[in-house]
């Protein structure tokens, strides 16, 4: 039967002071490896104690659970415990083996007594237990003497670990005057001892360093104000120091300490001030919309949002004349001029400007009021001005027919300064290039200095100057824009050479030509224009003119029979006369030539001259024309190719060749399979006397 125990051991006693180990008595159980059978007297002796009608055989094994302090630092092996077997007689014949964790590594065993020794320090927060396996063994035979079993070794924790803050050192904001109590943040300290042994784990919170504004709750750590109107405005930053101490904080216990940086947030309990009641500033009377004057400060000990300020100007006779507004970035007010200013009418002016937060606490409305006014004083300082003029802008109407030296306009400029300075005109020449106007240098007077043609400038933009005698660099200008009203001094006229042709055949009350006319002129009404015979040509007998009473007329023809051997061109004068006041007219000549023409109209020939070419041609000269054009057509291509052909008044007499003027077609009568379709394109216009006339044709095959 297996027995453990601790055996005193004076050098264990020395090293450890104590050692602590725990009986733990289990079933026990004959069992003997080998399967020897017990024999019966010893199973009596060991069973003698107890009644026999519950007897039960036992395991050898006497089961021990080890405790072993950690932390040991003797020199020496720490002596754990012993392990005994029944069937040990002392002799050295039994021989013990330890396996398992740490076996031969943190613990070995005496194989001859049993004793078990730890030859590592041991750390519980490392680990806390070992499970071990012993047997004994026959040292001879190597036999099992007893069956193998399980004992476990546990670490004993002493208070070796002092707390930890292992999100230390702490960051932490609070709102400036927060009441008493307010929480802060919540710090936590760990300690790595065993909680379920002793007090070595027990953690106590304390404060160390922040007192009297700030507590910690020792159980929970959380951190608390603990002082009343806490002003950010005196101090905002605190260190605070918290101990955490284990123990439950008795003496001997370990410390640990973390820090946490409070900082105080800001809050709108302070109002805005002026630090200056009266400003004084100035500004030029020619200081432009919207520049600056000057800056108003009021000073607020909060930040950020609530040390934003407003600034109006609530009362003061400059209230219309100047503006103020707030820089974003500075929190200051910006004066500005809000319109021209002027010494001669105003000297100065007073403001009284208000500062105030437009975010408010309504916790802290009794620390207010939260604004404050100033006043302000604006002087105006007078400047040398250029003159001005009285409009700033003239817009003239005149004539174009308007004399030479005729005044159209007076231009009035004045010296605003008190001074009052003389004036004196001028035109700024590159205004008026043309030179049409010139300005009476002490009046004013704009007049014309050149006739003026609308239909040439009907607008001109100049530019008058005034400039003071006494100081020549002051210089105001003004423009002029004049308009040049249209009167009627052009006669209306055609807008071309206009030519019209009228056939042989034409009949009487037939239309040859449409003309209109223009007019440079541009009357209000618009244009209206007369058409008629010139009155040498009133009873002309060949044509007649038809006014369409649209600005456009007609020429007719009065008789039929017109012949170009009679009279080939025919001059005819058409007078045209526009409604103006006066009425303007002039006379305007349409050419018509005589031309002998087909039974549809089409012309085939203006020119007399065509009677007197030869009946016939003989087959060579037809055929150099024919080959000269041949030598230019691609055998292939002749299909669909113009080319051009003379035109006669009668179909000559050409040998080999018929030619059907109506039909239009020009056919071959031996040896050419070509068949040429005669279609006119269109004829040459602008015919000039003593020329031959020629058509565009369309050949292609037969």
């Amino acid at each position: 039967m297996w027995t453990s125990g601790r055996m005193s051991n004076a050098k264990s006693w020395l090293g450890l002071g104590m050692s602590l180990y725990f009986w733990g008595l289990m079933d026990l159980t004959t069992t003997v490896l080998s399967g020897t059978p017990t024999p019966p007297g010893k199973l009596e002796a060991l069973l003698s104690d107890k009644p026999q009608s519950h007897s039960r055989t036992k395991r050898s094994w006497v089961w021990n659970q080890f405790f072993v302090l950690e932390e040991y630092t003797g020199t020496d092996p720490l002596y754990v415990g012993k392990l005994h077997s029944d069937m040990d007689r002392g002799d050295g014949s039994i021989k013990y083996i330890l396996s398992g964790e740490g076996a031969g590594v943190v613990f070995t065993i005496d194989d001859t007594t049993g004793d078990i020794h730890a030859i590592q320090r041991l750390d519980r927060e490392e680990r806390a237990q070992y499970t071990l396996r012993a047997q004994a063994l026959d040292r001879r035979t190597g036999r099992p003497m007893e069956p193998e079993s399980e004992f476990i070794i546990k670490i004993q924790d002493i208070n070796d670990n002092e707390p930890k803050f292992l999100d230390g050192p702490y960051v932490a904001t609070v709102p400036e005057m927060s009441p008493v109590g307010t929480s802060v943040i919540q710090v936590t300290a760990t300690d790595a001892d065993d909680p379920t042994y002793g007090n070595s784990a027990r953690v106590v919170y304390s404060i160390l360093q922040g007192q009297p504004y700030f507590s910690v709750d020792s159980k929970t750590g959380v951190i608390r104000t603990a002082l009343m109107n806490m002003d950010r405005e005196a101090k905002e930053y605190y260190e605070v120091i918290i101990q955490a101490k284990d123990m439950g904080g008795q003496l001997g216990g370990l410390a640990g300490t973390t820090t946490v940086n409070i900082t105080l947030l800001d809050v709108n309990d302070n109002p805005p001030r002026f630090p200056q009641k009266h400003y004084q500033m100035s500004v030029l009377e020619s200081a432009p919309v919207s520049s600056t004057v000057g800056r108003v400060f009021a000073k607020d000990l909060d930040e950020g949002i609530n040390a934003e300020m407003k600034y109006t100007i609530v009362d003061g006779d400059g209230a219309d004349a100047f503006d103020i507004n707030t820089d974003p970035n500075f929190q200051v007010g910006i004066i500005t001029v809000k319109k021209p200013l002027s010494f001669e009418s105003k000297k100065s002016y007073t403001l009284k400007v208000e500062g105030a937060n437009p975010h408010l606490e309504m916790r802290f409305l009794n620390l207010g009021p939260f604004q404050d006014t100033t006043t302000v004083h604006i002087s105006v300082e007078d400047v040398d001005e250029p003159p001005i003029f009285q409009p700033g802008f003239y817009f003239v109407e005149v004539p174009e027919d308007v004399a030479i030296g005729t005044t159209i306009q007076i231009i009035s400029a004045k010296d605003p300064d008190v001074t009052n300075n003389s004036i004196r005109y001028s035109i700024d020449r590159s205004s008026d290039p043309g030179r049409f106007f010139y300005v009476d240098i002490t009046t004013g007077a704009l007049m014309t200095a050149r006739p003026l043609d609308r239909e040439e400038f009907s607008w001109h933009n100049i530019t008058v100057l005034a400039m003071e005698m006494n100081n020549p660099s002051q210089v105001g200008s003004v423009s002029v824009t004049i308009k040049v009203l249209d009167v009627n001094d052009n006669a209306p006229e055609f807008p071309r050479f206009y030519e019209a042709f009228v056939c042989e055949n034409a009949k009487a009350g037939q239309l040859i030509q449409t003309v209109s006319a223009v007019d440079q002129d541009d009357p209000h009404s618009g244009q209206h224009f007369y058409y008629s015979l010139a009155p040498e040509a009133a009873n002309n007998p060949n044509f007649t003119v038809r006014d369409n009473q649209d600005n456009t007329a007609r020429i007719l023809t009065r008789r039929s029979g017109f012949r170009q051997q009679e009279q080939s061109v025919f001059h005819l004068p058409i007078l045209i006369a526009d409604s103006g006041q006066p009425v303007l007219s002039s006379t305007g000549t349409l050419t018509i030539q005589v031309c002998s023409c087909d039974d549809f109209g089409h012309v085939l020939s203006c020119s007399p001259e065509a009677y007197m070419l030869p009946v016939s041609l003989s087959r060579g000269a037809l055929i150099a024309i024919l080959a000269c054009i041949f030598v230019l057509l691609d055998p292939w291509t002749r299909e669909s190719l113009g080319f051009l052909v003379p035109v006669f008044k009668h179909p000559p007499a050409i040998p080999g060749m018929s030619i059907r003027w109506r039909r239009g077609s020009l056919s071959a009568k031996q040896g050419i399979n070509y068949k040429w379709p005669l279609k006119k394109l269109a004829p040459w216009r602008n015919f000039q006397p003593g020329c031959s006339y020629f058509y565009l044709w369309k050949m292609s095959t037969l």
